[in-house]
């Protein structure tokens, strides 16, 4: 049993703000299994999301490729079938590869390397597009409606109640910690499976993704201690600032809506929160070590909740494309290291792979975690990309450069000076062959600049 590979369990929420948990420094919010996996295990203080949205952004994540390398550059766009992702790999090593939750892979291939998969899962059309009846989807088709409305609306419908993304986390943990039961004890057939083979559990939860809903304990808990970010001065960067997420407080609505809607979001946070306690709980009470688990904590990318006049994702501000990561082994890693190099969550797989001890294939943009896990200080190359159409992201150390294709100006913050991402520096004398390296680079990969 010793030269086993190890269990893993990843959990995984949808939208989560780097800085809205307890282990990130929020007193306000209560995230105590979080904080725990944090206390004892390695945090990264700056993890980045390699597209601020969550089809490419979750397909990089599998596939361990930015967006750009494997053609997924916005929502719509799927992962080729037989794609080398994470699971199929882990499955090619004798893992048992359960998705629990929010999955969205939509083309032909719908299970990319998971053997099981447990809760509502947003599977997308059983045919082919060359397989419809063209006549008998054109009627339903015209009929379409939009499919959401304006943060506007999103941030005066907040309040007390439960959102779907609620109900589907619920089902999704029922089914999981049903599944740990089976897969530890199977008390009624007595075939325990962890005899012979290791697990990779993901668990995918959909919250805190609005619509920003909560039960009334936390709504009330929460309404008079957030605070809202100071920094909600609407941008006039043309895409940053797009209107279907911009909401003017004041104008839009009242300062005690967006509190409302900040509210109920720290309130899923916290629910997120309970539902990895359970499953943690129910790995446990089948007598599992978790010291001896890999536990990976991440969200497909962050939330702005107001910050720069914006709210929900599709932006490359720190309050968007930076989330949370934890990755706790207890057995294997010096528990409460922080790392504060820039990696990417594409850098999960080569991590998993390492970890387990499992060949990396290649092609992969992924780069292991494990020397800077065994060592923060260790040499590093520190620069990651975030994606999205034909946008991209380069950080590199504490700058950020921003190309917004051909018509749209660059942007360029510097985060040691400018935290809150205000004054673009891209034209700084001081800045200059930094800037010349950024556009290069985007040249290579294929992006335009202005």
């Amino acid at each position: 049993m010793n030269d086993r590979r190890p269990n893993i369990l990843f959990l995984m929420s949808d939208e989560h703000r780097h800085d809205v948990a307890g282990f990130s420094g929020n007193d306000v919010v209560r995230t105590p299994r979080l904080d725990a996996l944090a206390a004892t295990g390695v945090v990264f203080n700056n993890a980045y999301a390699p597209s601020p949205i969550c089809v490419p952004g979750r397909q990089s994540i599998m596939s361990g490729q930015y967006p750009n390398t494997f053609q997924c550059p916005e929502y719509g766009f799927e992962l080729p079938p037989k794609q080398m992702t994470y699971a199929r790999r882990f499955a090619q090593y004798a893992y048992g590869t359960v998705n629990a939750g929010k999955l969205r892979h939509r083309g032909e291939d719908k299970t990319q390397g998971w053997d099981t998969l447990i809760g509502w899962n947003d599977m997308g059309m059983p045919i082919s597009s060359a397989e419809k009846d063209s006549v008998a989807y054109a009627e339903y088709e015209q009929a379409k409606q939009p499919q959401k409305w304006s943060s506007i609306k999103e941030v005066k419908r907040a309040g007390i109640g439960q959102s779907p993304p609620a109900i589907h986390d619920a089902y999704a943990v029922d089914g999981a910690t049903h599944f740990i039961n089976e897969w530890f004890n199977s008390p009624y057939f007595d075939r325990q499976q962890a005899d012979f083979r290791p697990l990779l559990l993901r668990v995918s939860l959909l919250q805190p993704h609005y619509p920003f809903l909560t039960d009334e304990t936390k709504f009330n808990y929460y309404l008079n201690r957030v605070k809202l970010y100071e920094n909600a001065t609407v941008s006039d960067h043309p895409f940053l600032g797009g209107e279907t997420m911009t909401v003017r407080i004041g104008t839009d609505v009242s300062e005690r809506e967006a509190i409302r809607a900040t509210a109920a979001y720290y309130g899923m946070v916290e629910s997120v929160d309970q539902q990895i306690g359970r499953i943690l709980d129910a790995l446990e009470a089948v007598g599992q070590d978790l010291s001896e688990w890999i536990i990976v904590y991440t969200s497909d990318h962050g939330e702005m909740l107001g910050e720069h006049g914006a709210w929900e994702k599709q932006k490359f501000y720190e309050g968007s494309a930076k989330v949370p990561l934890i990755i706790n082994y207890g057995k294997k890693l010096t528990a409460g290291l922080t790392v504060d190099q820039n990696v990417s969550l594409c850098d999960i797989f080569a991590t998993l792979c390492e970890l387990a001890d499992i060949p990396v294939p290649g092609g992969l943009d992924s780069r292991s975690l494990v020397p800077l896990m065994n060592d923060p200080t260790t040499p590093w190359n520190n620069e990651i990309l975030s994606e999205f159409r034909d946008f991209l992201m380069i950080k590199q150390d504490n700058l950020k450069y921003q190309s917004y294709g051909n018509d749209i100006a660059e942007i360029l913050f510097d985060l040691a000076t400018d935290p809150e991402e205000k004054v673009n520096v891209l034209t700084k004398p001081e800045h200059k062959n930094q800037v010349e390296y950024f556009r290069a680079k985007a040249k290579e990969l294929g992006f335009a600049i202005p």
